[in-house]
């Protein structure tokens, strides 16, 4: 008991922490609309610029944020030896938001015991950001979701990725 109590006080240490940010986040501002006028009347005026590519979702596209974050425990001889946070976001067809977020249990479970798998592995050692080793679970993610959704997602991203070392 005496070793499993500095876990849970860390891991809700971090969950309030993560919490709090993400409720205390404050809302984007949207541009004045007068302002994005005038830029598209400045870029209408001058055709000889080389033609910007479109911002956004590719068309068809939306992105589905998973509600937390997962939490993957890295263990080494026995002992948590640190925590890794990962926020995923989905890219999906238009109009699939509401059956994803029905779908999110099963998906989540999915990802998270990818995740598990690729923690034990080892991926989450040494530069675990390197993309030598993020471009696999990128991959793996993506059949994993499919999978268990269907080819409706087209592509999971990694939005952050925190790896916190437990003392």
């Amino acid at each position: 008991m005496k070793k499993l109590l500095p876990i849970i006080l860390l891991l809700v240490g971090v969950g309030g922490g993560v919490g709090a940010g993400l409720a205390l986040r404050p809302e984007p501002t949207p541009p004045p609309a007068e302002e994005h006028m005038a830029e598209t009347d400045e870029k209408a005026a001058t055709k000889t610029e080389k033609p910007s590519k479109e911002e956004g979702p590719p068309s068809g596209r939306e992105y589905v944020d998973l509600n937390d974050q997962f939490i993957i425990p890295v263990v080494d001889d026995d002992a948590v030896s640190s925590l890794i946070l990962v926020t995923l976001t989905l890219e999906v067809d238009s109009g699939e938001r509401e059956s994803i977020y029905q779908a999110e249990p099963r998906i989540r479970g999915a990802l998270l015991q990818t995740m598990f798998d690729h923690a034990n592995a080892g991926g989450f050692h040494g530069a675990f950001t390197n993309s030598s080793k993020l471009e696999p679970l990128r991959r793996t993610f993506l059949e994993v979701a499919q999978n268990v959704y269907g080819d409706e997602i087209s592509d999971v991203l990694i939005i952050q990725i925190t790896r916190q070392d437990v003392p």
